[in-house]
């Protein structure tokens, strides 16, 4: 078979003396293309060509036919034993054996001295005669910014290129590889310096090496140089810049670049799809995610990591965790593998969510893959637990947390375990707790300090309450309306004769609070002073406040058997709509919804629509076919009673024909013969139990 042989004008390193016969490629060179890649420097076809000439060197003495051909020289072919000592000479000369000594030409430049010296010494077995294209295929191989830059100095200095500017992009291509910007730029001002007009290529480079080192700044700096020097930036260019707009803050050019290039349907490739995500998810925008995820696998373009991480991140400060598992099992679908941040997105996600065992099972895993967490996920998981009551796995995180390497709790992570410390009931365990957050120098904050009283509260503890109340002074905090609306809900769980050591600490919080809480503990209501007062004080609270304080001032009130103040501040709730919709009816139901309120709220709820109920039968209101009570199907997280088992049992001891609905979770229902009945057989107003059991 025909030897597979290709023959490049010059030798290794010399112009070859081949006598009366000259062997050339048979294909013709796209100068264009050729300084760019290797695959554009391949041989294409591999038979030997041989050209016919009396005067051999005619055509190698053209400087407009360097090779020594033209396009309508005449053709022939020979074929070449490739087992004959002429074939083996002629693979010496060949291209392949020619690049490869220019690829190991360029492994030597990388691994000797940033000198002169050195670099020119290795360069100097090139001789004086060789092309361009030479040069392009040394540096194209470097990665050696240092000598790189000697050996382009070489190049310029013996070699006039026809296409400078090539020379300079390859260059500027090895300071990419190495992400070094600062060399780049300094080489883009030496190419000013020599007269070299740089071009769309140069530009190109500079901005993704800005984007390789996550300068998205440098990036837009580049990009908006390119009009200035008469280069117009191409599809590619514009999508990459979609990035590094929104990289850089710069929103509004970013979303106009994705605009024109959907328009225009230009490529656009993952990494701006990411950032598009990324700038929806900022902006609160989720939908949007999720409309540029669904866009770009519509268009063909693969998600990549950072694609997933920014929708998972978004989704899950959406609050959305079902939409965090659906994209996170399509990542794992398409062979990718989670990394540290994929996972920090879910810990992330499932606790903000509140998602316990989703947010535990991803913490082991990342465990058993020997991952560290940082600080702030440990936080999270932490603040997760005491918000669904895991107190156990807290303690368990919490032994993790400082037996690491890396990090050690901080003044969160103490106010998390002393929060579910509190929540439990665990005295003990809150004040060593508190005593470790004071020996590893974090100053206790007003939130460390209610969840300690909370926690005295709960215990019964009144002295301790009182003792860690006067701390507040000392330590330069301010009580503010959370705190007080702690003290208040202490004091729904402190017995009556104990309550008045508790009423001057509320005083000294919040003098209004104070008073409004003594006029609620007098026996007499004086001219209605206790109603005014009370308007009074919902009137100079925060919003986010206002139903907790109606809840423990009503509970407050059922303890002591006020309840004609319980009502009153149940009506004043509804007036200043601090509660809403707790009774509605419709012609096939009345209902009583009770799911917002506390059980002293909830059972003086019940106290008024029962009383509404017998008026409306005594007036002869016709009734609906059916009667409702929805007090959730949900307990507290610390605890096992929830209102609905609560109400369960007091509904009997009423004797009401009100029955867990099989069908409705958390409803209890009757008919209208049913509580018509009922209300007829009553002989006097229901009361409220005495005490409200604290859950």
């Amino acid at each position: 078979m025909a030897s597979n042989l290709c023959y490049s004008t010059c030798s290794l390193f010399s112009t070859p003396k081949l006598g009366r016969r000259t062997f050339t490629f048979s294909f013709q060179r796209d100068d264009s293309l050729s300084f760019y890649s290797k695959t554009s420097l391949q041989k294409r076809s591999v038979s030997l060509q041989e050209t016919q000439s009396s005067n051999p060197t005619k055509h190698s003495q053209n400087p407009q036919y360097p090779h020594g051909k033209t396009g309508s020289s005449p053709k022939s072919y020979i074929w070449v034993n490739p087992k004959s000592p002429r074939a083996s000479k002629l693979k010496e000369k060949s291209y392949d054996t020619r690049y490869n000594s220019l690829v190991k030409l360029a492994a030597d430049l990388d691994s000797c001295s940033a000198t002169e010296d050195d670099v020119f010494s290795v360069l100097c077995c090139l001789g004086d005669d060789f092309l361009e294209q030479d040069c392009v295929i040394i540096l194209n191989n470097m990665t050696n910014p240092d000598t790189a830059a000697l050996a382009l100095t070489y190049f310029t200095n013996k070699l006039k290129a026809s296409k400078e500017v090539i020379l300079y992009n390859v260059t500027m291509k090895v300071f990419r590889k190495c992400r070094d910007l600062d060399k780049a730029e300094r080489l883009f001002d030496d190419m000013l310096d020599r007269g070299v007009k740089p071009d769309n290529v140069t530009f190109s480079t500079l901005i993704s090496c800005a984007r390789m080192n996550n300068l998205p700044d440098k990036a837009v700096e580049w990009f908006e140089r390119m009009p200035s020097f008469g280069c117009d930036p191409d599809a590619l260019t514009y999508t990459s810049m979609i990035d590094a707009y929104g990289r850089a803050g710069n929103v509004e050019m970013a979303f106009g670049l994705y605009d024109r290039a959907r328009n225009e349907k230009w490529r656009i490739d993952a990494n701006a799809f990411s950032t598009l995500i990324k700038l929806y998810g900022t902006a609160g925008n989720f939908d949007g995610c999720l409309n540029v995820y669904e866009e770009m696998k519509a268009i063909g373009v693969k998600p990549n990591m950072i694609t997933y991480n920014n929708l998972l991140d978004a989704m899950g400060r959406a609050k959305r965790p079902w939409q965090v598992k659906t994209i996170y099992k399509e990542m794992t679908d398409n062979g990718l593998s989670p990394n540290w941040n994929t996972y920090a997105s879910l810990l992330r996600a499932y606790g903000r969510a509140r998602y316990g065992e989703d947010a535990l099972s991803v913490y082991r895993e990342m465990k058993e893959k020997g991952m560290r967490l940082s600080v702030t996920l440990y936080n999270t998981l932490l603040a997760m637990c005491a918000d669904i009551g895991y107190t156990d796995e807290a303690f368990e995180i919490f032994e993790d947390m400082k037996s690491s390497e890396n990090c050690q709790p901080d003044s969160w992570t103490f106010s998390s375990m002393i929060t579910i410390c509190s929540c439990s009931g665990k005295v003990s365990e809150a004040e060593a707790m508190f005593n470790e957050m004071l020996e590893a120098g974090f100053e206790p904050n007003l939130f460390v300090l209610t969840s300690l009283i909370q926690c005295y509260g709960k215990a019964q503890r009144t002295d301790d309450v009182v003792r860690a109340l006067n701390r507040l002074p000392e330590l330069g905090i301010t009580p503010d309306d959370r705190f007080c609306g702690c003290l208040l809900n202490v004091m729904t769980q402190t017995p009556k004769e104990e309550l008045g050591k508790l009423v001057e600490c509320v005083e000294k919080s919040n003098s209004k609070l104070g008073y409004v809480v003594k006029l609620l503990l007098e026996e007499q209501d004086m001219e209605g002073d206790f109603k005014k007062e009370a308007t009074e004080l919902f009137n100079t609270i925060s919003n986010e406040v206002k139903k907790a304080y109606c809840n423990c001032l009503i509970d407050l009130c059922v303890n002591l058997n006020l309840l004609e103040k319980a009502c009153k501040l149940l009506e004043l709730g509804l007036t200043l709509e601090v509660y809403t919709d707790i009774q509605s009816r419709s012609p096939t139901q009345w209902s009583l919804h009770l799911k917002s309120l506390s059980l002293g709220a909830a059972l003086t709820a019940l106290h008024i629509w029962i009383n509404d109920l017998s008026k409306a039968l005594e007036s002869g209101e016709e009734f609906p076919p059916l009667l409702g009570i929805n007090t959730g199907h949900g307990k507290h997280k610390y605890s096992d009673k929830g209102l609905a088992s609560v109400f369960e049992s007091h509904l009997k001891e009423l004797n009401a024909p009100f029955h867990d609905s099989p069908d409705k979770v958390g409803w209890f229902l009757t008919t209208e013969a049913a509580a018509k009945s009922w209300l007829e057989s009553r002989s006097s107003l229901v009361s409220v139990p005495a005490k409200v059991t604290a859950s």
